[in-house]
């Protein structure tokens, strides 16, 4: 299997698509809602590409990058390390050459984030529904302090990462960050990657589920993974400009067969949130920052199919906001029996705070939320285009429009939404809220 897959059974293989056919709808019934791995082929150069490494010591000197020793082991993870941009080249050319080193995997290298002007990539099209990213772009770190803080790992960077490993840098076997999907596009090498569905995953942990398999080849102690050897693997090796999808909770290991490097982003939407907030919902200061996330979500999904009367949404984008909806309504739904929303935690929060995740007409005049609304109308509007089903909708230049692109700060979409109601004072009031808009 040259680098992994050679102790497990594999019972068959990920299914590939072909890139150029599959529509953004399909994708949504076939794999997204159905939390199935998929491999998109796509076309591209017939040539087999070598990462240029000295591109990126010259263009790209971050001073320092995270790297994965990946011959060792610490904790339940591989031992991380930082280093500039030119140490890591080196160390890869050195390695390169036949000398016996440590493999060394550049990991979750924030590119995006570092080098914001420098537009390598876009999205693929069946990504763009992606509101972990619309959230964090939309509100800056440290918006509110006693909501979220620099140490909340949600709020505090974004989750757009670039790999970059020689052959034989492998990644252990884990799921991804609380219970995200992600996808994965191979700008060259290939990657073989073993794939575990979460009806299986109570089998790579121990009797007490707390600790997991670490390395699915190794000898793995059947006396403290009795059930291990049960489990059916799904296999997929990855070729250049080839993309996986990676559902809520499947277990993956990955192992580079050759040089390579990739582009990953993690990403939740309404098809995979309820896995996310059941994730999440553990921590008291996760659960306000992910109800902060889904009431805006609430009012961004009510707010886009409001039109005037001569504009028209079609039916395929008017179910997303639909589904938007029921989806944030079976979260809340379960958040109001959480001690998050205990009178006792409620009365700790300032009303300033309190109007951050409840204030409707006060969200609806930021400009944070503005910028919220603006990247989920672009993101649905490229979705529709994709399917060349041609948005209707029209910009209006008048005073007071009720376009979805609007951010005119007279705009009276403000008043529309908050006839609804001024305040929502925790899930209880969002729940009852969401029924009476979808009746």
């Amino acid at each position: 299997m040259g680098g992994g897959g050679g102790r497990v059974k594999v019972v068959g293989q990920v299914e590939r698509v072909d890139g150029r056919s599959l529509t953004y709808a399909e994708f949504v019934d076939r794999f997204m809602a159905p939390n199935r791995p998929v491999e998109w082929t796509l076309p591209g150069p017939g040539d087999r590409r070598r990462p240029n490494l000295g591109f990126f010591a010259r263009n790209f000197p971050s001073p320092l990058v995270p790297v994965a020793d990946c011959s060792s082991r610490e904790f339940t993870d591989q031992k991380r390390l930082e280093m500039s941009m030119q140490e890591f080249v080196d160390h890869w050319a050195w390695n390169s050459e036949d000398h016996d080193g440590s493999l060394l995997y550049l990991k979750d290298w924030h590119f995006v984030k570092e080098y914001p002007d420098y537009v390598a990539y876009t999205t693929p099209t069946f990504f763009v529904d992606d509101w972990l990213k619309m959230y964090l772009d939309s509100h800056p770190i440290h918006r509110d302090s006693d909501i979220a803080n620099h140490k909340n790992e949600v709020n505090c960077t974004d989750y757009l990462f670039v790999y970059m490993g020689t052959k034989g840098t492998w990644t252990p076997l884990h799921a991804d960050v609380f219970r995200s999907y992600s996808w994965s596009a191979n700008v060259s090498g290939r990657k073989l990657w073993l794939f575990l569905s979460p009806s299986q995953n109570h089998r790579i942990f121990d009797r007490n589920m707390r600790s997991s398999v670490y390395n699915i080849n190794d000898d793995v102690s059947e006396k403290q993974f009795p059930e291990f050897n049960k489990n059916e693997w799904l296999e997929c090796i990855q070729k250049q400009n080839e993309i996986i999808f990676v559902p809520s909770g499947w277990y993956h290991q990955v192992h580079n067969l050759e040089d390579t490097i990739s582009i990953n982003h993690n990403w939740f939407n309404a098809y995979n949130l309820h896995w996310v907030t059941t994730k999440l919902q553990k921590n008291i200061l996760k659960t306000f920052e992910i109800y902060v996330m889904i009431f805006r979500g609430f009012v961004n999904a009510t707010l886009q199919p409001i039109q005037k009367e001569d504009a028209a949404i079609p039916a395929e984008i008017a179910h997303h906001f639909v589904f938007n909806l029921t989806s944030i309504r079976n979260v809340a739904s379960k958040m109001i029996s959480t001690d998050a929303f205990s009178t006792g935690n409620l009365l700790h929060i300032s009303e300033d705070n309190r109007g951050a995740f409840s204030n409707i007409k006060q969200i609806l005049e930021e400009d944070s939320f503005r910028r919220l609304l603006t990247s989920l109308s672009k993101a649905y509007k490229n979705l529709d285009s994709e399917q060349r089903t041609c948005l209707k909708t029209r910009v209006s230049t008048q005073e007071g429009c009720l376009s979805v692109s609007c951010l005119k700060s007279d705009c009276s979409v403000v008043d529309e939404i908050s006839n609804f109601t001024c305040e929502v004072r925790g899930p209880e009031d969002l729940v009852r809220l969401i029924d009476n808009v979808l009746s």
